[in-house]
């Protein structure tokens, strides 16, 4: 009974965020927090274009979200099965440390400023 409130109400926490950046575009208002590490730095972090990726996925829109943010773009299918997988206890430490290598990866290829690494910039 109480996994299956659990489940209910994070469906529902996730439907209210989903409807938020469905209705609010990242581009046109100003209601979403901006990034530390980009205001601080001027650098892109690894997650720098998600909620606007997240934005353009919602409407359709499958290249876009793939020009803002390609790694959360193809990081969601596998966060999705894990997520309804539900188990998090077979998930071992060397994909662990593959994924941290991946988005420390693509922080810093992001921001160099030559072709074709400027393409990962959002």
């Amino acid at each position: 009974m109480v996994i299956r409130l659990k489940t209910i109400l994070l469906g529902l926490a996730f439907g209210a965020v989903a409807t938020a950046v469905f209705a609010f575009d990242p581009e046109r208002t100003r209601i979403y927090p901006v990034c530390a590490f980009h205001q601080l730095t001027g650098l892109w972090c690894p997650g720098c274009g998600t909620t606007r990726a997240l934005h353009q996925l919602l409407h359709g829109n499958l290249a876009a979200a793939f020009r803002f943010n390609a790694l959360s773009m193809c990081l969601l299918p596998v966060a999705g099965y894990l997520f309804v997988r539900g188990d998090a206890s077979t998930l071992k430490p060397t994909w662990i440390w593959v994924l941290l290598v991946v988005i420390v990866a693509f922080g810093v290829l992001r921001n160099i400023p030559a072709y074709p690494f400027t393409l990962l910039a959002p």
